[in-house]
């Protein structure tokens, strides 16, 4: 039976996320379940869009439906689908539910029901729980009328992302932002300034502006580079360079091409990359790395639209968007002399900040349920998680190599996991021991009983006193973190950006 409180969640002006959680958040409390999740299949994978009762880094898993049996059995069926204790096939959320203890314990009893929005088949709704025989049958017949109230949600989130997409000047048939990427290309994060960031960088893929994409080493700047592309109105493929592996006597030849005999070796002629990218977009990775001489032939296609093939006397015409990124300080290379400033001028028009995983707050712990779901697989094991301590662990590193780094850690501790005994058929937990992180941060003071400000110090209103006391707490956790602003504002539950707009507001900055 559908409770009234479900239905109000549907009338409500709340985000389609929020509706969906909503929803979500009401099916487990009205079946008394240890977990509820909406996924939504693409490709070969099914992504949770809400959860309620499972760990926070589900989120950033991709089940492979052909790795999971139970998904896979929930998907091929019109009907809802129970799995009992004895069923025998391993659930995909084994490990995964939130519990005091934070004990991985395995799941009991699961039912799920297939989803579908607009005639296609869309993911799935499951019901897990601890404890056997937790769904009987009026629960399992009950669950088709509560998996149409899920799909009456999608269908109204997709149609307020049509109605913004045309806002925005984009197709209203176009896929809403974030969710046509392959699984292997998506950019998994949740954080307020990662979507304003993804936002931004879905706005500007459609014009032909060349973008300058900043940031450390292991960031993800490609995958930026590939979602501006794919959201722009380019048909080819995207053509990518890594400048730092040209080398410099070739870099000309593999950028511009070349004809027979226009040096030793060159046999045939050679389209270079830039006319292979024609009518599509080139990326130039490691901008920085490009030699001097090369750096004024690129500076000539970008003011005019020519190459030139080395040996060739007549210039051909390209039409080619330009991404580069770089982890360089290209001003500095500029009063360097070692890049040129009116090609820095030409690719800086619109230049993106990709900030580093230390400042993205909890998208450190989707990214790593990421990988931990990608080496599960790919060393068969049944269930591979982390322990609330590792999890603290991975929040207060600093990450200096970022993404790719967090990947590194968590594919060496799954397999030091299984070196040291672990077998696959267990559900392994990674402490922070396998991780080996140096969080280099002091433990945080002893609480200290608050003393009583004297009688002309009391704040002359209500707006003052909240001032004063925000002021005090930002003090407290920037000298708990020594004035680390990252994870001050981790401390105090804020985002990086929110925090720094706050204690300009209060004078500290």
């Amino acid at each position: 039976m559908i409770e009234a409180t479900q239905l109000k969640n549907l009338s409500l002006p709340l985000a389609g996320p929020e509706r969906l959680q909503r929803l979500v958040s009401a099916l487990r409390k009205q079946f008394k379940s240890d977990a509820v999740a909406v996924m939504r299949l693409q490709d070969d994978a099914l992504l949770p869009e809400a959860v309620d009762g499972l760990v926070h880094e589900t989120l950033g898993r991709r089940f492979q439906v052909s790795a999971h049996p139970r998904l896979a059995a929930i998907l091929e069926s019109s009907q809802p689908v129970r799995f009992q204790a004895d069923c025998g096939l391993p659930d995909p959320y084994d490990g995964l539910l939130q519990v005091h203890a934070g004990e991985p314990l395995p799941v009991h009893d699961c039912v799920g029901v297939s989803l579908s929005v607009d005639g296609s088949l869309w993911g799935v709704l499951t019901l897990d729980a601890l404890g056997a025989d937790a769904f009987g049958a009026q629960i399992v017949d009950e669950l088709c009328s509560h998996a149409a109230l899920i799909e009456v949600a999608i269908r109204m989130i997709r149609l307020e992302d049509d109605a913004r997409s045309l806002r925005q000047g984009r197709s209203a048939a176009s896929p809403p932002p974030g969710m046509d990427a392959p699984v292997d290309e998506e950019i998994v994060g949740q954080s307020s300034d990662m979507l304003s960031l993804l936002q931004e960088v879905d706005v500007v893929a459609s014009s032909d502006l060349p973008v300058l994409l900043l940031g450390e080493t292991g960031v993800g700047k490609e995958l930026f580079a590939r979602r501006i592309h794919r959201h722009s109105s380019r048909l080819k493929p995207l053509v990518q360079v890594n400048c730092a592996a040209l080398p410099e006597a070739l870099a000309e030849s593999e950028l511009f091409g070349h004809v027979r005999g226009a040096f030793s070796g060159a046999t045939t002629d050679r389209a270079g990359r830039f006319e292979v990218a024609d009518g599509g977009t080139i990326f130039l990775d490691e901008i920085g790395e490009l030699p001097l001489t090369i750096q004024a032939k690129l500076l000539r296609t970008l003011q005019n639209g020519e190459i030139q093939r080395l040996g060739e006397d007549r210039p051909r015409r390209v039409n080619v968007r330009v991404i580069v990124a770089t982890n360089r300080d290209l001003q500095h290379g500029v009063k360097d002399g070692v890049f040129r400033a009116d090609l820095y001028h030409r690719l800086s028009v619109y230049p993106i900040h990709i900030p580093p995983l230390r400042e993205r707050g909890n998208d450190a712990l989707l990214l790593a349920g990421r990988f931990l779901e990608l080496n599960r697989v790919r060393l068969g094991m049944r269930s591979l998680r982390l322990s609330p301590a590792a999890e603290s662990d991975i929040l207060r590193y600093q990450w200096p190599g970022n993404v790719r780094e967090l990947e590194h850690v968590i594919s060496r501790a799954a397999i030091k996991a299984l070196s040291r005994g672990a077998r696959t058929s267990d559900i392994v937990t990674l402490v922070p021991k396998l991780l080996d992180l140096d969080t280099g941060l002091p433990d945080a003071p002893a609480p200290q009983v608050a003393q009583a400000a004297p009688v002309d110090a009391v704040p002359a209103n209500l707006n003052e006193a909240v001032a004063q006391c925000q002021r005090e707490m930002i003090h407290q956790a920037l000298s708990a973190t020594g004035s680390n602003w990252a994870f001050a504002a981790r401390q105090l539950g804020l985002d990086p950006s929110n925090l720094h707009k706050l204690a300009r507001r209060l004078g500290l900055k």
